[in-house]
């Protein structure tokens, strides 16, 4: 009798080739405990309010006005709410054509999009046109469309960072495209290397592929280094010179804890280098609510820009996002609140400030509990989280745990993050889900677990990690970078 349709051996190979580790087997084992009655701290994903972020108070009023728009015919709406609040609900449900139960345009509201171009006009110092720049379910969703949209076949590669956040590894094998891995430099503080770039480039088009767009994680995920401006300059100049659309995720760029690299956008670089580049290289650059302080992940609102995009193209775009008839509206309206957000003399402005710098300053300090907890660790080396919502330190595993790893049919950091977690209950991914260098060994962790907790979490850890190197270690110890 012949396979059925949705037999194992009769799905469509390039689903069985995508892996998504923030979600693989260390989230599966974790959830497994978790119904068993053990305590777990989920730090695999990036996820604030489910590790206790408390939502912006202003946001949350505008949506629930549009969401119950009734409410806004209450005689006593004022007691319950800001008039700011209200003001900002009737505008958002004026763009609508029948509220947030209706469809919008594929590419979102117009009146958002034009919000958002003004946003970028401010952030930048350059013009955005509207019609270029698209609303998506989350910022994954828009890099789905436009890898869809650039990948041809497996023929087509695409320059990622590695490690990379596996969106990209996941998409592009279900597409049926080649990744082609750029190694960032732990050394470095994970900087990059132009001439390894160019390396990855010549290697990938000796093996016949077409090397059509560039990558780059700003504030990185999982690594949290900011890229400065001499080097995004670098990167853009490459890729005129290689002729590669970069794209730009840029979704941490409120993320950033420490003062000397800001962010600054991939588009205000290239618009600052002038002709011909300017002109030349295409720029997508994609934008989130689920991270910054609003951390509304659950919301799944985001955006991408066209810069440079042939309006034939932006057409085909246009049709790939048609497929889905709308992005989810609600997303929209909290995307329109974060990037035309409250001025001074607004009623909600100073609790608006208050929360969302609250959230910042105790996100900067728990960036430098975590670093500072991994690097007293013994066999434990970590670079300092400059921005995003990550910690990635590397682990030295001694060559008794790599053997007892192979043992157990394991990769030695998914061998480690288990244990880890069975000891534990802290559920990390292990860096084989990112993508690392040969032989070197890492985990990832989000900086997200409540403050107060975090001492304690560290404690945790260097108890399960002294014990571990003292298993596994030789009498000759094992020394770290």
């Amino acid at each position: 009798m012949p396979p059925k349709p949705l037999d194992y051996g009769s799905i469509n190979e390039n689903v069985k080739k995508s892996q998504y580790a923030v979600r693989g087997e260390l989230y599966l084992r974790a959830s497994e405990l978790q119904k068993e009655g053990k305590k777990i701290i989920f730090t695999n994903v990036g996820n604030p309010h489910a590790l206790g972020q408390r939502p912006l108070t202003f946001p949350r009023q505008v949506v629930a006005l549009c969401q119950a728009p009734f409410l806004l015919d209450d005689p006593n709406v004022g007691l319950l709410f800001p008039a700011d609040a209200i003001a900002r609900a009737k505008h958002y449900l004026s763009l609508t054509s029948g509220g947030l139960g209706a469809y919008s345009d594929s590419r979102g509201l117009p009146g958002i999009r034009k919000e958002i171009a003004e946003f970028i006009l401010k952030r930048d110092g350059y013009p955005s046109d509207p019609e270029l720049i698209y609303l998506t379910d989350g910022a994954s969703k828009g890099v789905m469309q436009i890898l869809n949209t650039i990948i041809r076949g497996q023929d087509d590669g695409i320059l990622v960072p590695v490690p990379q956040y596996p969106l990209y590894s996941a998409t592009i094998a279900l597409l049926g495209g080649t990744l082609v891995p750029y190694y960032l430099e732990e050394t470095a503080n994970w900087g990059l290397d132009v001439n390894e770039l160019r390396k990855s480039v010549e290697q990938a088009r000796f093996r016949g592929i077409t090397v059509k767009a560039m990558v780059i994680i700003n504030p990185g995920n999982p690594t949290g280094q900011c890229v400065s401006e001499a080097n995004l300059r670098e990167i853009l100049q490459f890729c005129y010179q290689e002729n590669l659309a970069l794209l730009g995720d840029e979704v941490y760029q409120q993320n950033i804890y420490q003062d000397e690299r800001p962010f600054i956008s991939s588009k205000k670089v290239l618009m600052d280098l002038g002709p011909p580049i300017s002109k030349e290289v295409q720029l997508i650059s994609f934008h989130s609510v689920s991270k910054g302080y609003y951390g509304e992940c659950g919301q799944r609102g985001g955006y991408f820009e066209m810069t440079n995009i042939p309006p034939e193209t932006v057409d085909e775009i246009y049709k790939v996002a048609s497929i889905s008839l709308s992005p989810n509206v609600p997303a929209q309206i909290f995307m329109g609140v974060m990037i035309n957000p409250l001025k001074p003399g607004d009623i909600s402005y100073d609790q608006f400030v208050r929360e969302s710098n609250g959230i910042l300053e105790s996100l900067r300090r728990r960036a430098r509990i975590m670093t500072d907890g991994f690097n007293s660790c013994r066999n434990v080396v970590c670079n300092f989280t400059e921005g995003a919502m990550y910690s990635f330190p590397q682990i030295r595993l001694p060559p008794r745990a790599i053997d007892a790893a192979k043992q157990a049919g394991k990769v030695a950091d998914v061998f480690y993050c288990l244990k880890l977690l069975e000891a534990t209950g802290i559920s990390t991914v292990p860096g084989s889900g990112f993508g690392q260098k040969e032989g070197v060994f890492h985990l990832r962790t989000t900086i997200l677990p409540a403050e107060e907790d975090m001492p304690a979490i560290m404690d945790s850890f260097k108890k399960f990690n002294d014990e571990f190197m003292e298993q596994y270690e030789d009498n000759r110890g094992y020394s770290r970078l």
